[in-house]
This record gives C-alpha cells, sequence and structure tokens, in this order.
C-alpha cells in the first residue's frame, strides 16, 4: 500500500509547523508550497526525509496547479484565503480529496466578516470541504462560513512539544535549586504585542519595589530601534527555537501581553518548558494552555494589570512557582505533534 499524500498551501513556515510535518512524514509524503521567510521571525528550515518545501514566488500559477497534480495529493490543505491563486488551484481538486480552509481570525462581528459570511458559499464552500481552525475563539467564525461537525476540526496549531519537553527536562532541576527571578518576553517588537506597557509596567516595578527580578526580551520587529532601556530589561534579539534551552534555563516567568493574538503558539511552548504565565485576555490559546493552576490573564493594554500580575508572581515563593511551572507543563503537553499529525491523516 502507497504511502498517503499531503499537500500544504501554506503562508509563512515556522518551526512548529513543521515539527508537526515531521511526524505525518513518517506516514505520508508531504509537499508543501510556503510565502517567502518573514524578517521578523527568520526561521531557519530544516530538511525533513519524504517532505518538499517550495518558495510559492518562484512559480507561476499554471507550475503552481502543475505541481500539485502531479503530485496527487489525498488531502489537500490551505492557509486562510488570501492568496488567490491557492484558493484557485484547490477548486479544481473539489469533490475529488478533502480540501481544508486553515483560519485563525477570532470572531468580532465586522463589517468585513460579515461580508465573509454572506460570500462564503460563493468563495469558499465551493472550495473547501472542511475548516481547521486553532481553537475555540476561532471556530465560532468557522461556524459562521457554515462550517460544523466533521467539517470542523481545531488544533490546527501546535508547539514543537519533543523539543520544549526535552527543554523542559533539561532545566527543571536547575529551578528546582533556585528558581530563576526573571520574566521572559519572546515574541515580535511590535505595537500590538503590548511591550510598552510591559516595558512601562516592569520600569514602574523597580521603582516600587526592592526587587531582584529582571525582564529579559527575545525577538526582533519594525519596533526593536524603540526598545526601552532600563535597569533589569535585557534584549537579545530573535533566537532560534532549538538555541532557546539556555534563555529557558536562566528566566522564570513567561509574558504575553498582547493586544491582539489570533492565538500565540509560544504560550504553549513556554508552558510545556514549565512556566507559569501572565498572558492577556486577547491571546487565544489562553483557552487552552492558561488557567487559575498556572498563571494569570491580564486585560490587554493595561499597564496597572501587568504591574499587579507580575507582583503576585514577585510575591510567590520558589515552591508556589515550581508548582506553577510542573503545572503549566502538564497542560501544555495535552496536545502534541504526534496529535496534529494524527489529525491531518484523520482528515475525510
Amino acid at each position: 500500500m502507497s504511502a498517503r499524500k499531503i499537500a500544504f498551501l501554506y503562508s509563512e513556515v515556522a518551526g512548529y509547523f513543521l515539527s508537526g510535518v515531521e511526524q505525518l512524514a513518517k506516514e505520508a509524503d508531504v509537499l508543501i508550497f510556503r510565502w517567502p521567510v518573514n524578517n521578523e521571525a527568520p526561521f531557519e528550515l530544516s530538511k525533513i526525509d519524504k517532505v518538499e518545501i517550495l518558495d510559492r514566488s518562484k512559480f507561476s500559477q499554471a507550475e503552481l496547479e502543475a505541481k500539485l497534480h502531479e503530485f496527487n495529493p489525498d488531502t489537500l490543505i490551505c492557509s486562510g484565503w488570501m492568496d488567490k491563486g491557492y484558493v484557485k488551484a484547490v477548486k479544481s481538486f473539489k469533490k475529488k480529496i478533502p480540501t481544508v480552509l486553515t483560519l485563525d481570525n477570532h470572531w468580532v462581528g465586522s463589517l468585513k466578516q460579515g461580508v465573509a459570511t454572506l460570500l462564503s458559499r460563493f468563495l469558499l464552500r465551493n472550495a473547501f470541504t472542511h475548516a481547521w481552525v486553532p481553537g475555540a475563539p476561532q471556530a465560532i467564525f468557522a461556524q459562521k462560513l457554515g462550517y460544523s461537525g466533521g467539517q470542523l476540526l481545531t488544533g490546527f496549531y501546535c508547539a514543537n512539544t519533543d523539543l520544549f519537553r526535552s527543554v523542559f527536562e533539561n532545566s527543571i532541576e536547575f529551578k528546582k535549586e533556585k528558581f530563576p527571578r526573571r520574566f521572559l518576553y519572546v515574541a515580535r517588537y511590535v505595537e500590538h504585542k503590548g511591550i510598552f506597557e510591559m516595558w512601562e509596567a516592569f520600569k514602574q516595578i523597580k521603582k516600587e519595589l526592592n526587587t531582584d527580578w529582571e525582564l529579559w526580551c527575545l525577538g526582533t520587529g519594525d519596533e526593536f530601534e524603540n526598545r526601552v532601556e532600563a535597569e533589569g530589561i535585557s534584549h537579545f534579539g530573535f533566537v532560534q527555537p532549538d538555541e532557546m534551552e539556555q534563555y529557558v534555563r536562566d528566566t522564570g516567568v513567561y509574558i504575553l501581553p498582547s493586544k491582539f493574538e489570533p492565538w500565540g503558539v509560544t504560550v504553549q511552548e513556554f508552558a510545556i518548558s514549565g512556566f507559569p504565565l501572565i498572558v492577556s485576555e486577547k491571546v487565544g490559546s489562553k483557552t487552552q494552555f492558561l488557567d487559575e493552576t498556572n498563571g494569570f490573564e491580564i486585560k490587554a493594554g493595561s499597564i496597572e494589570d501587568l504591574k499587579s500580575a507580575m507582583k503576585k508572581m514577585i510575591e510567590k515563593s520558589d515552591e508556589e512557582l515550581l508548582k506553577m511551572a510542573t503545572e503549566s507543563n502538564r497542560i501544555g503537553m495535552s496536545y502534541q505533534s504526534k496529535d496534529w499529525a494524527k489529525k491531518v491523516l484523520g482528515i475525510k
């Protein structure tokens, strides 16, 4: 019996996506078209056996469709509908194989989303048999687009669980000796991530409290040159996932204060890594990886909420923080890369 064939028409490929693909490639041949690498998140793409990754920008529409038909996939998965060429290519496979639309937008009831729901029958449902979303916040939108029951899947995003489980195992004994008194931010340097409120909140805490806690920030982006330099705040630039372990070992509490965050895979990554969490209400992945046992939810854009959550962490004992860390790991591992691959293979 020949191996299953799965094709992805993707946007920007990241390491966590490829970790799922690596699991998938144990049972299937995989073809991926992807957009060029984003300079704000310049992940290095690794080579995987039985996986072919192609640059979308180097293929004309005719060449894209020809390559897909030559590959002859059993399942075709497309990220969103922004790339009209992708959608056109998908239509030629409709009613022959499962064609899957992925989206990570929350339902907010905007005019644009309302129009999309009205036109879905003509623009989306005549191309895609299924919708696959990260979690509950996006499922509402997918339902309004006309997908339900077996046509609607969750769990589209999944961290590289093997990598971050290893990071947890290699760092937790070190943290048992003395829990690191450092907050950690790992994301792009853009305004909507709430970085300026985070830096201001930490600056105020350093003035108000006699604390040796620090804030380490990893990432790059449009606002990197406008980063705040202050006592206790350090900036390290972009770090590849496989180089993250040293920073994980030396920091203790993860912060993602975004004002807008469709999902936020880093929440799962750092939950698995054993971090108590401070996450804003606007982060989609909090619905799956944050509860009262492993962290605090804050109001997006609120300096006072950030200060309150940070102070609560600062006031906790090492034992209390360790308990939150192990609970985070348990919650983060509730959905793994192998589960993601099984979900792909189960699409019918």
